[in-house]
């Protein structure tokens, strides 16, 4: 395969019916994270953000956070990525009290593998491994509420 072809392979973006991405990424603690495995079962929501500490981003974070308890009922895994180093992941995350790890994609691996050419606001819902629903243009302050209409329009985690 040549350098071009595999270039515009790694940009497509990631389908409804895609596997998850298996790679192993780093946690807001320093932590690796077996993405594959961690996504292999059960339901997990993987939501992008352009910079820890932002305004839209710290709303579309603390969103999903607020409603992290019913989602946690429902079987739900949270992951956050964007392309912070760890430490800015960690000190977001504190700060806001946020429930869920915030994977730090400074190599921007993740996103390539989701098909992403730049950081934007974007939510996906894995079940099972498989990728069932995604939203490329996520809203902020109203995460929660349309991951939680997702999950019911495909009568998941009830």
């Amino acid at each position: 395969m040549s350098i071009i072809s595999s270039l515009t392979v790694s940009a497509q973006e990631l389908e409804l019916g895609s596997n998850a991405p298996a790679l192993t990424v780093i946690d807001d603690m320093g932590q690796s994270v077996d993405f594959g495995t961690e996504l292999a079962e059960g339901i997990t929501v993987v939501f992008f953000y352009p910079m820890a500490s932002t305004p839209g981003c710290t709303k579309q974070a603390c969103s999903l956070g607020a409603g992290f308890l019913e989602l946690r009922q429902r079987g739900v895994k949270v992951y956050g990525v964007s392309g912070d180093r760890v430490e800015s992941q960690r000190k977001f995350r504190e700060k806001y009290s946020l429930p869920f790890p915030l994977i730090a994609d400074k190599d921007l691996r993740l996103s390539k593998a989701f098909g992403k050419k730049r950081f934007a606001r974007q939510v996906y819902i894995f079940n099972q491994g498989k990728l069932v629903w995604r939203d490329l243009s996520a809203s902020t302050g109203k995460q929660y509420e349309d991951v939680v209409a997702a999950l019911d329009s495909m009568n998941l985690g009830k």
